[in-house]
């Protein structure tokens, strides 16, 4: 294990956190959108995370339990951003330009199924474990600082 490593795997998940409260917002800014250039409402999207991991590890930690094989962790990559296409909330209101004019929903206008309180929830999650990271960050340059300063 590298003397960098703690700080390159907080990298990845600050990096992964950065994405994810990216979409968050884009998620709210688009949460009363009802016509986009796809056509219909607004859906929302999400990230897909996944460990990052070292089909050769360097070093193997002491008293791993026997199905992790692959050894420790080397932090997260987005394995894909999604789009949840389950329908949004209907509104009646005919007078509306984007109202949909025949079918069973007629009159009704489509709104994006965006809930704006569990993206606000989710923004703060992203944001915790942004700073989490970040602590990490910082508590691996005090330890290097203190190794130097006992070699001093």
């Amino acid at each position: 294990m590298g003397l960098f490593t703690s700080i390159n795997i907080a990298a990845t998940g600050m990096s992964a956190e950065r994405l994810r409260s990216d979409v968050i917002s884009d998620n709210i800014a688009n949460a009363t959108t009802t016509r986009t250039q796809e056509g219909g409402a607004f859906k929302r999207s999400s990230v897909i995370l996944s460990p990052v991991s070292d089909s050769h590890p360097q070093w193997r930690m002491p008293f791993v339990p026997s199905d992790l094989d692959n050894g420790p962790g080397r932090g997260v990559k987005v394995m894909e951003i999604v789009k949840d296409n389950s329908e949004g909330t209907f509104v009646y209101d005919p007078d509306h330009p984007d109202a949909i004019k025949s079918g069973p929903h007629a009159g009704y206008v489509e709104y994006p199924n965006v809930n704006i309180v569990n993206e606000m929830v989710d923004l703060i999650s992203a944001s915790r474990a942004y700073e989490a990271n970040a602590t990490v960050v910082d508590g691996a340059k005090d330890m290097f600082n203190a190794a130097l300063d006992i070699g001093r």
